[in-house]
């Protein structure tokens, strides 16, 4: 092999030129299974973009703080809700925007053209759309911030009557590098606010509360005081930021830097330097670290048996016995019928079956907690709060439900790690790419509305067909005594009847929207379960796969290498002794090439190991104090 060895690489060289000298490593060693692994680490860092949600309850002012943030009038805003759908900001030569919906017959996404100026127009039932589903809205724009690799994500707000994004937002979470989560300064965090920080804190590490519209309430300190106590009640490491996008933009349109900074957008940016685009550079260069220490394993299996067979043929004998054992063990795992492959079945079995229980037990207990309420009070006086409970409560289960599923998978994915602790350490695969989800559609449906209670002229007419009865019955028999008609007993009978008469009504009223409600309230339950059931189902489906490719890959690379190695010590043994000492010199050289790429990758991984065991920056409140 005719690479150089790299001289002593400290970890400020770039990644790039590591990973090319460990690519022609590999190239030359024939070895297209390593290459193709460490040309799609060397992707990753050619195009580091980071993906930024921006998510919170309705009417929180995102849409407005993305176009602070970016110094552009592109996201409608409005005093209602104006984000229908999910918006994907990233950087273009030119203002360009696409509406991606879903394929005919479950085909692959479609885009649509859409005019830059329209883009205030389109809502879920969008005519652009032709009744499709859409899942999102790419706008791509000219702007600095996007070009240094950043996308944003403005999210529809979650909560609300009405409103039932949340899964649909926490499916994008676990595949975002940071979330950006909107409250403004009227009233300190809510409980649902609390528990949606809570689900997304555990999918993403990277989370940061915004305090927003601080230049609309003079009294937002003691409500960001307030919001610091509720987080460390709740024990959420979560920084807080307190941000204005009205100042913000009048800052950038005047040029005034005190404006600027009471705005707080810069203590923004310095959370996005710093526990964003560093953090993210950081991982980066650990993955990149581990990748390229796994490629030096393989490469120096091959080449440290050749050379141990030709230097000493007794030790090459005893090499090639051991290759010949490990090969046995790798092929083990390899076949379909190894342990590894049954405990990934069986785990994901139980999953399934685990997953599907705990989500219809959350909605049953919801579904019975609505019946109780709803034989307690009158839904026809209260189904607006109903319906706004019953959203939110189902978004919270959808949400801890997809929290346990990545918990699980994390958990048998170790599971079947242990059964390769015979051939070396092996790194987890990441599940969060997996259970991200583009556009969630459980909880999409409408809580049907309630046949209106009768006016108050109906109520009348019911009281007098009730009372005429008991006039005309108590009036007839008093005839008798020689009074009329219409006399004060007979009036007081009728009232009496036509009161009872209109209680009998009322109570037959409630009961009847009561049954209605109950049946409303199993058949959105319902509607929920069957959607929630089948993304749950292909989130497993995908998990499943996700495992079973990354450890086939394991199981293949580290045959591979053996029959590599098995091969070089059995050809070293045969070789020609002129041919020897040739043939060490260019193994010793290639093996220097692999050991340094090695001692590269172990000094990375090693600063990563101390920069974690440093303090964290990002504590509570103390980028907002």
């Amino acid at each position: 092999m005719g690479t150089p060895a790299p001289q002593a690489t400290p970890p400020a060289v770039p990644l790039l030129s590591v990973l090319g000298e460990t690519i022609a490593a590999a190239r030359a060693s024939g070895r297209t299974d390593v290459v193709g692994r460490l040309e799609v680490a060397a992707d990753r860092v050619r195009d580091p973009r980071r993906r930024i949600v921006i998510a919170g309850q309705l009417d929180q002012g995102k849409s407005r703080f993305v176009n602070a943030l970016l110094n552009l009038d592109i996201c409608p805003v409005g005093d209602d809700a104006t984000t229908a759908v999910t918006t994907v900001l990233s950087h273009g030569p030119e203002p360009r925007a696409e509406l991606v919906v879903t394929g005919h017959g479950g085909g692959q996404e479609t885009r649509i053209p859409v005019p830059v100026d329209e883009i205030g127009t389109i809502t879920a039932r969008a005519p652009l759309a032709e009744g499709r589903r859409i899942l999102r809205l790419e706008i791509q724009v000219p702007n600095p911030l996007l070009a240094d690799g950043i996308v944003l994500v403005d999210t529809p707000g979650v909560g609300g009557h009405g409103s039932s994004y949340a899964a649909s937002v926490l499916g994008m979470v676990p595949a975002a590098d940071a979330v950006l989560v909107l409250s403004d300064a009227s009233t300190e965090l809510t409980e649902p606010e609390l528990a949606f920080v809570r689900q997304v804190r555990e999918l993403c590490p990277t989370v940061a509360l915004l305090l927003t519209k601080t230049d609309l309430y003079p009294h937002w300190r003691q409500v960001h005081e307030a919001d610091l106590r509720h987080l460390e009640w709740a024990r959420l490491d979560v920084p807080m930021i307190p941000v204005s996008a009205l100042l913000r933009s009048h800052a950038m349109r005047l040029q005034d830097q005190q404006l600027g900074i009471e705005s707080g957008f810069g203590l923004l940016y310095q959370f996005l330097r710093e526990q964003v685009v560093a953090r993210d550079v950081a991982a980066t260069r650990l993955a990149v670290a581990r990748d390229i220490h796994s490629a030096a394993e393989h490469l120096a299996l091959a080449l440290g048996s050749e050379l141990v067979a030709l230097r000493d043929p007794e030790q090459g004998a005893a090499a090639v016995r051991e290759l010949q054992s490990a090969r046995t063990a790798a092929e083990d795992l390899h076949r379909r019928t190894a342990a590894w492959q049954l405990t990934l079945a069986d785990g994901i079995t139980d999953l399934a079956g685990d997953v599907d229980h705990d989500l219809r037990d959350r909605l049953r207990t919801i579904a019975r907690t609505g019946e109780e309420w709803i034989d307690a009070h009158d839904p026809g006086r209260h189904w607006g709060r109903i319906a706004e409970w019953l959203t939110g409560t189902i978004d919270t289960a959808l949400g801890d439900n997809l929290l346990w599923t990545h918990a699980r998978a994390v958990r048998l994915a170790e599971q079947v790690a242990e059964h390769f602790t015979e051939i070396g350490a092996v790194d987890l695969p990441d599940v969060h790419p997996v259970l991200n989800t583009d556009e969630s559609r459980a909880g999409s449906g409408t809580l049907a509305d309630l046949e209106p209670d009768i006016g108050l002229g109906s109520k009348l007419l019911v009281g007098m067909r009730g009372s005429y009865g008991g006039v005309l019955m108590v009036g007839l028999a008093s005839t008798f005594a020689g009074l009329a008609l219409l006399n004060p007993l007979s009036l007081g009978a009728g009232l009496l009847v036509g009161g009872k008469a209109f209680r009998d009504d009322k109570q037959a009223r409630i009961g009847r929207r009561r049954n209605e409600a109950k049946i409303a309230v199993r058949r959105f339950v319902d509607d929920v379960a069957f959607q929630a059931g089948k993304e749950s189902k292909d989130r497993l489906h995908g998990i499943h796969r996700a495992l079973r490719d990354h450890y086939t890959g394991v199981a293949e690379r580290s045959l591979r290498s053996i029959d590599d190695s098995l091969r070089a010590a059995q050809d070293a043994a045969t070789m020609e002794s002129t041919r020897r000492a040739e043939r060490c010199t260019v193994l010793e050289r290639q093996l220097r090439v692999v050991a340094e790429l090695r001692r590269y990758a172990d000094a990375m991984q090693t600063v990563r190991v101390i920069e974690r065991a440093a303090p964290s920056e990002g504590q509570v409140g103390t980028v907002g104090r």
